[in-house]
C-alpha cells in the first residue's frame, strides 16, 4: 500500500488505499456492508461508515449513561487529522 503523504486531503486517496489504511489501523470490514467498518479497542469501541461526502464514526456506549456519540468528518481534512481524530476514542 502506498498512501500519499499524511497532509494530503482524504478525498484524494483511491478507495482501495483508504481501504488498506483502515485496514492497517486495525479496523474490520463488515463482509455485508462494504462501507462499513468495526474498529475494537481496549476501552471503547465504534463503527466507522464510509459515506458519500464524509467519513462518519459511532462510538458506541462511550457518552454519558452509556450513550452513543456520533461524529462525523469531511474528506476535505487531511488523512493525518482524520487519523488523530477518529483514533485517539470518544
Amino acid at each position: 500500500m502506498s498512501l500519499p503523504p499524511a497532509d494530503t486531503p482524504l478525498y484524494n486517496h483511491p478507495l482501495p488505499e483508504i481501504e488498506g489504511w483502515l485496514k492497517s489501523r486495525g479496523c474490520q470490514q463488515n463482509s455485508q456492508e462494504l462501507h462499513c467498518w468495526q474498529l475494537d479497542r481496549p476501552n471503547w469501541k465504534a463503527e466507522i461508515v464510509l459515506e458519500i461526502d464524509q467519513i462518519t464514526v459511532r462510538y458506541i456506549k462511550a457518552g454519558a449513561g452509556g450513550q452513543d456519540i456520533n461524529r462525523a468528518f469531511k474528506y476535505s481534512l487531511s488523512r493525518q487529522d482524520i487519523e488523530a481524530a477518529v483514533f485517539s476514542g470518544p
